[in-house]
């Protein structure tokens, strides 16, 4: 009988009394402490069902709560039961109602034998732990906390702010210097019965009990005075996520905790039958005599962190959405948008296509209806050409449509006609590549037969709108490939411009371009702009377009030869 468990229950009991059963069986006695929450009849039913056991003990029930100090007074006077009752108990192993057994008792008792004077608890000061949660480093042993942080967070956040702000602080008492830990250790009977008879325990237990989440920091705080040798480790296997929750553990984390080698692991799920049957129902379990080593997996549970915080790229789903800008990346494949080409050239639609072999849409976020490729009315994913539909989450289109198609590249054409939603997410996403001709727009505006008025005035819209969005795209959160020509620039070398964007999307090795589309007639346009300056709008985006006509691109005519005497 040389280890004794304290165990602390407050849910799913019906587990608890196996694992106190397999505890007992093993020549270990047991002292639990069932939280006052738990119902009058439920509890009394409890203990009944454990009548048989002669080693098994149940202490005053106190009401507990997370981070509460009538945690630590729980585990206090469990302590104090097990050491008075079981003389022979010279390891004292801290556990919950959610605790499994992993390896057999018997190796656990060896490994403790062997180390007869050691005690297993985490105990760092704060400056060594990244994981402390909540804002609170050193204020935790400096601030009152008389508000529930899960209860009333408001007025706890309130009071700590408060505190700041007058610059209350409480004395650390003489010789304490604060660690903390995690809750679950196993002491020596000489190191906690010193902790526990302290002459100037009411002392600490008057500090520990205003600081917050003391169950982290009481013993492991005060095993510094009376320890002899700390194995600064817990031998329970416990995991908590980026945001201090625990880890829980299923049927199928049975082999990860067979990975551990941990003796003991904490939050086991109440209906994880096959870990229940199999770390508590085999007898013959193999002996290992390994170290515990939770850092074998470590690795696993640091890839699962990583796919809940960021997931895997351009994917969201009602199981995992996350919170704006936490995504991982904002589409999982890259993709091209073409802005102010099909205003100029004839067909470009199909040119691109056979230039690239990518898929090639028109304007998917078209007011009227989304223009997929050969004016399929149902897309790969069964998205649909509806604007209502696309408008409902415009953005959320966008990436499941790039989700849909991943392994095949995607192109559509976008304009200050569309539905700007999207603006700012093709802009910062990496995977997008963006070529836009500004003041293209004025094209189709040109080529209409409307009143000049009604032209003028869309026109200052138009250009309105493409400007926001190229202040989107000049933004220093922009992280798109993105290529700006004004129309008289582009116009003037555009073999050159379509000739670079090809190569972009296809590969830097393709061969040069030998079919181009057809440029439509801007014989005119040059004046169009003027008369649009002249009317009070001022058309900065097409560059320095010239007024007289645009030049045709004609082979100089072959001077005839002479001689020179």
């Amino acid at each position: 009988m040389t280890l004794g468990i304290v165990m602390l229950a407050h849910t799913a009991l019906d587990r608890a009394e196996q694992v106190i059963r397999h505890w007992n069986a093993h020549g270990c006695p047991v002292v639990v402490h069932v939280d006052a929450k738990v119902g009058k009849a439920a509890f009394e039913r409890f203990k009944s069902n454990l009548a048989d056991l002669e080693d098994l003990r149940f202490t005053k029930r106190l009401r507990c709560e997370w981070g509460t100090w009538e945690l630590v007074q729980a585990t206090q006077i469990a302590s104090e039961t097990l050491l008075a009752e079981f003389a022979e108990v010279r390891h004292v192993y801290l556990t919950s109602g959610s605790c499994l057994p992993l390896r057999p008792v018997a190796e656990l008792k060896a490994y403790l034998d062997a180390r007869p004077r050691t005690d297993f608890i985490e105990s760092a000061t704060i400056a060594d732990v990244p994981w402390t949660v909540g804002g609170l480093d050193e204020e935790r042993f400096t601030l009152r906390f008389p508000f529930s942080w899960r209860k009333n967070r408001w007025l706890f956040d309130r009071y700590v702010e408060l505190q700041r702000k007058l610059g209350l602080k409480r004395r650390v008492p003489a010789g304490l210097v604060p660690h903390i830990g995690s809750q679950w250790w196993c002491l020596t009977r000489q190191t906690l019965s010193a902790i526990l008879q302290d002459p100037d325990r009411g002392l600490y237990d008057s500090y520990f009990s205003k600081v917050w989440i003391p169950d982290e920091s009481y013993f492991q705080t005060l095993v510094r005075h009376y320890s002899t040798q700390i194995e600064s480790r817990s031998l329970t296997l416990s995991k908590f996520d980026f945001q201090g929750k625990p880890h829980i553990f299923y049927d199928d984390h049975l082999q990860l905790l067979r990975r551990s080698d941990c003796f003991v692991a904490r939050k086991i799920w109440s209906e994880a039958n096959l870990l229940y049957d199999t770390f508590l129902g085999d007898p013959d379990a193999v002996v290992k005599g390994s170290e515990p080593n939770p850092g074998k997996i470590d690795r696993i549970f640091a890839r699962a962190v990583e796919r809940r915080t960021r997931g895997r790229p351009g994917l969201y789903m009602q199981s995992r959405f996350p919170n704006e800008n936490w995504e991982n990346g904002v589409t999982c494949a890259e993709y091209s948008v073409f802005e102010g080409f099909t205003e100029l050239f004839e067909d470009f639609e199909n040119w691109l296509a056979k230039a690239t072999g990518a898929r090639v849409h028109g304007h998917l976020f078209a007011p009227d209806r989304v223009e997929f490729e050969g004016g399929q009315t149902t897309f790969t994913g069964a998205l649909s050409d509806s604007a209502a539909v696309r408008d409902y989450n415009p953005r959320m289109f966008l990436r499941s449509l790039i989700w849909n198609t991943r392994g095949e590249r995607q192109i559509f054409q976008f304009g200050p006609l569309d539905i700007q939603d999207v603006s700012w997410d093709i802009a910062r996403d990496a995977n997008a590549q963006i070529s836009i001709i500004t003041g293209a727009w004025a094209v189709p505006l040109f080529q209409t037969n409307r009143n000049f008025a009604d032209l003028r005035t869309e026109a200052a819209l138009l250009q309105k709108i493409e400007n926001e969005h190229l202040t989107a795209l000049r933004s220093i959160h922009a992280k798109a490939k993105i290529r700006i020509w004004t129309l008289a620039e582009f116009i003037e070398t555009p073999m050159e411009a379509l000739q670079t964007v090809v190569d972009e999307i296809t590969g830097k090795n393709t061969r040069r371009l030998t079919e181009v589309p057809k440029m439509v007639d801007l014989t005119g346009f040059g004046q169009f702009l003027q008369n649009l300056k002249n009317q009070g709008m001022h058309p900065y985006l097409m560059g320095d377009f010239p007024v007289d006509p645009v030049p045709e691109n004609k082979k100089p005519a072959k001077r005839k030869p002479y001689l020179v005497r």
